[in-house]
């Protein structure tokens, strides 16, 4: 069969109900919106690395969804609440080499903060 899935009418996995990972995927997005005006000599430097920890956080919550008991879980969580705190970290980076407006790094910190808020 190759018709195309209808997203809406789709069976949800368990990690897009939780809050955090809606929160994370928001997040990614604007930081891979913010990175794409990072100078081309940052390419495989920061803006590979920011985008990862930002991708990292998601993934960590979706695979700890994934786990069959609350500490495993919350390991992942840990693990994600780590990759939130390395991309806030690398902000700081973009800010101090004047790559994001300091109105786009309080943006940005405000909704990693909210987040935090929810691992």
């Amino acid at each position: 069969m190759n018709a195309k899935i209808n997203p809406r009418n789709r069976r949800k996995f368990r990690f897009e109900n939780i809050e955090a990972w809606q929160l994370s995927r928001a997040l990614n997005r604007k930081i891979y919106l913010v990175s794409k005006k990072f100078p081309k000599e940052e390419l495989f430097a920061l803006t590979s690395q920011i985008r990862r920890a930002s991708v990292s956080i998601g993934s960590n919550i979706a695979e700890g969804s994934g786990r069959n008991s609350d500490a495993g879980f919350a390991h992942f969580l840990e693990i994600a609440y780590g990759s939130l705190m390395e991309t806030v970290s690398q902000l700081f980076v973009a800010l101090d080499e004047n790559y994001i407006t300091d109105e786009s790094f309080d943006e940005l910190a405000d909704d990693a903060d909210l987040l935090s808020g929810k691992s």
